[in-house]
């Protein structure tokens, strides 16, 4: 009895470590904005290491679809407290996000004197490398979710619609849609067994941290508001614009934009300054909030002002997670809901394949070099198996000698 009173310790710390370590790899590594993210996740969970099966993935990703706040950190969070718990929720989060927090915070000292980096060879390669990732996810998924003539063609309609429509209404309104197609008209006569997840929350907390999220989102401004106290209104606003923002971090910018520059708490320059040094670094691009907080002209800033600005756009983010995720992992036992998410998923898959036109196709393949470099990238990923890291280091090369080569053929 003794002896496994203390392995179970011993093993919840291992896996402890192995989410800290997996997800700080990740941090450094996962260039190419949120949607890349998820495919590194899924090379790395599904794929990889297997803990979870594609069905599980995607469920998780179409929740976090639906929920306001950083999707692709919101997944990472699931990971982690399905492997080791709610320290394993924090622990994903804190690795994930801290390279590029840290990275923001330096930039706001002034060691980002560097210049404009949107230019730099190496930088060109990781995006094209992004391409190369979520076209695996794209490519996985597809086979997995999509394999018959009706869920394809729910994709192929996700992916116009997204197109069409390209922002967070666009893509709600397809995930939407795709569960309402899903629960009317495929069958639910062949649904697989849907494996439990480890979720390792109860419905009463789950009440209490919906609860909490609401108070607070209504609480803090008129706190702020009554004590004057600037720090308060600073934790107000940026909990408010993690609260209310859906489709990722470049649809928070407006509303922190609004929540900073007109108050004076930083000028325009300085927060485009911080913007185009986001798109320099890692991870998920909430984490500018680290950089604002760093920047500010009052206190708290400097170290101090980015923590507390990066936990205040994070905290919905948890209280959302633990509020849905037992009555989220309740639904989709059920025939309808399976039904229902049979759609979801498909239309997952097509907005996946819209953002790999766009943004990350666009924003990475403009000459012929640059898509063989992605072909190769993907070669490697998908039949090779490569690890991404070394895909990574590969794009990041690849470009570089291909900058070189264009320089010395001119």
């Amino acid at each position: 009895m003794t002896a496994g009173v203390e392995a179970r310790p011993d093993k919840e710390r291992r896996a402890l470590l192995e989410v800290l370590w997996i997800f700080l790899r990740l941090g450094v590594m996962s260039f190419g904005g949120p949607i890349a993210h998820l495919g590194y996740f899924r090379a790395e969970f599904v794929e990889r290491r297997k803990w979870l099966d594609e069905a599980a993935y995607s469920d998780i990703v179409a929740l976090c679809q639906f929920l306001p706040g950083p999707a692709s950190s919101q997944v990472g969070i699931i990971l982690g407290m399905l492997r080791a718990g709610f320290a394993g929720g924090l622990a994903a989060w804190l690795s994930f996000t801290m390279p590029s927090a840290l990275a923001l915070v330096a930039f706001a000292y002034g060691v980002g004197r560097l210049g404009d980096l949107s230019h730099v060879a190496w930088l060109h390669g990781l995006k094209i490398v992004a391409v190369a990732v979520v076209a695996q996810a794209v490519w996985g998924m597809a086979k997995n979710l999509c394999p018959d003539r009706e869920r394809a063609t729910i994709a192929v309609a996700a992916t116009l619609l997204t197109l069409a429509v390209p922002s967070a209404s666009g893509q709600i309104g397809a995930i939407v849609a795709g569960g309402v197609i899903g629960w009317l008209f495929l069958s639910s006569a062949n649904n697989a067994t849907t494996t439990p997840l480890a979720v390792p929350v109860g419905r009463r907390m789950a009440i209490a941290s919906l609860t909490l999220f609401a108070v607070l989102l209504f609480g803090l401004p008129v706190l702020a508001k009554a004590t004057a106290n600037h720090t308060i209104e600073l934790i107000s606003s940026f909990y408010r614009s993690g609260s209310l923002v859906f489709g990722g971090g470049h649809v928070v910018l407006p509303l922190l934009q609004q929540a900073v520059v007109p108050r004076g708490w930083i000028d325009n320059d300085a927060f485009l300054a911080g913007y185009g040094a986001a798109q320099a670094v890692p991870g998920p691009l909430f984490t500018f909030a680290a950089y604002l907080g760093a920047a500010m002209k009052t206190a708290p800033n400097g170290w101090a002002g980015g923590l507390v600005c990066l936990a205040a756009i994070y905290l919905p983010s948890f209280l959302l997670l633990l509020g849905a995720l037992p009555f989220w992992d309740a639904l989709r036992h059920r025939a309808g809901v399976q039904s229902a998410l049979k759609g979801i998923n498909a239309t997952v898959v097509g907005i996946l394949l819209g953002a790999l036109y766009t943004p990350v196709w666009t924003s990475a393949i403009f000459a012929p070099g640059d898509f063989g470099l992605g072909l190769l990238a993907f070669l490697l990923l998908v039949f090779w198996r490569t690890p991404p890291w070394l895909i990574v280091i590969f794009g990041a090369g690849g470009a570089t000698v291909l900058e070189g080569v264009m320089y010395f053929g001119d």
